[in-house]
């Protein structure tokens, strides 16, 4: 039985990853004007550069192949779903990361934030008979109260981020260091209120992990359940994470704002040239502001979804995280010199992390050597983002 899954699943896997690299592929060609009619025109130059601007990718399709041939099971489309159910929050984070990156910046208190948002939201939705209550007196209030909350005082720590650097002109590696620390001491000074005492956070009702727990067309009695039964999109879409299209509603809406709004304009502006976006009449102090302030909003939506997914709390959740995001942002193709980057780049980025970490523990690879792959791989594509800059 467990075969015929595999076969099954199979050729919807490769046929999926075919159709969308081929459609990618017939349009970058059609862009630059070398389709005509079927002939397809090749250069060396061009060639190099397609392996230079796909070096990442191509490395991890034969690290994938490698490790479906040694377990046969990775290759399942269960697997892709999972994979992309883990990856879901840190999409959100990493999209609040790539704004700060592109004006050639960066958040370091991006993982903080997430912790803050996790336990607020947490501490505030715990079940009447868990003996351990946060706040014992608070009666069952609808999630909402607990996850807006939450992502306010993320936005307050976000805008002090921004009032740093717009105002003093403060490099944003300090900037949001020194933030960093602060919030992880109001954290844990939140975290050790009694009676709470800095224990972890759980008794989590159902009503708030169902946010990050909920699986769409599952079965009987769900959401479009009866998706599940037909064929061919049962196997693809049934028994997904709702966290899936939680994370594609903010893929969504962040792309729309950089590249179809004033304010996303603005932003590629002052990544590329500050001083000529201050001449153009961009008000710079304004635009940073909101940077660091919707960067905020979306670390805290990523910190809600996390202690949802995990029905649980403590302040040092999220460590880590801004690293990660930031690390898959520039495997992404967001630029650190800034005013270069796309939405697509960040997804990819957050899924080639998420896969070869998922893949690595799948066939057992011990975490020490998770951590030198994922090293090398910041390193490359790193030199790969330098040399395009000196090629230029």
């Amino acid at each position: 039985m467990g075969l015929k899954k595999v076969l099954y699943d199979l050729p919807w896997f490769i046929g999926l990853i075919g159709v969308a690299v081929l459609g990618l592929g017939l349009a970058n060609w059609k862009k630059s004007g070398k389709v005509e009619g079927a002939s397809v025109t090749l250069s060396k130059s061009r060639t190099h550069d397609f392996l230079l601007n796909n070096a990442i990718i191509l490395a991890l399709a034969v690290l994938v192949v490698v490790i479906c041939f040694k377990e046969h099971s990775f290759m399942q489309l269960k697997v892709m779903k999972d994979i992309l159910a883990q990856a879901s929050p840190r999409i959100i984070i990493a999209l609040g990361i790539c704004f700060t990156l592109l004006i050639a910046g960066t958040d370091l208190s991006a993982c903080r934030m997430v912790g803050l948002a996790a336990v607020i939201s947490a501490s505030m939705m715990q079940t009447v008979e868990y003996a351990n209550r946060f706040y014992p007196d608070l009666p069952q209030i609808n999630p909402i109260f607990a996850i807006i909350p939450a992502i306010l005082a993320c936005m307050c720590f976000g805008a002090l981020n921004g009032f740093l650097v717009a105002k003093f002109d403060m490099h944003p590696f300090i900037a949001t260091l020194a933030v960093q620390v602060i919030i992880y001491g109001a954290c844990s000074l939140y975290f050790d209120l009694p009676p709470n005492n800095s224990q972890p956070i759980g008794g989590i009702r159902p009503d708030f992990s169902a946010i990050g727990q909920t699986r769409i067309f599952a079965g009987e009695g769900t959401f479009l359940g009866f998706i599940k039964d037909i064929p061919i999109l049962g196997t693809l879409v049934g028994n997904i994470s709702i966290l899936i299209p939680i994370a594609a509603v903010f893929i969504i809406a962040i792309w729309f704002v950089l590249n179809k709004t004033v304010f996303g304009k603005n932003v590629y502006a002052i990544g590329g040239n500050r001083e000529a976006a201050v001449v153009s009449g961009i008000n710079v102090f304004a635009t940073i502001m909101g940077i660091f302030i919707l960067a905020s909003a979306l670390y805290g939506v990523g910190g809600v979804l996390e202690a949802a997914r995990t029905a649980g709390a403590t302040n040092n959740y999220g460590v880590g995280y801004e690293l990660d995001a930031i690390a898959a942002c520039v495997v992404g193709g967001v630029s650190l010199n800034g005013g270069v980057g796309k939405v697509s780049g960040i997804l990819s980025g957050v899924l080639i992390f998420q896969v070869i970490q998922y893949g690595l523990q799948f066939i057992g690879i011990s975490p020490m050597w998770q951590q030198i792959i994922k090293g090398i791989i910041i390193a490359v594509a790193v030199a790969i983002d330098l040399s395009k800059y000196r090629k230029k």
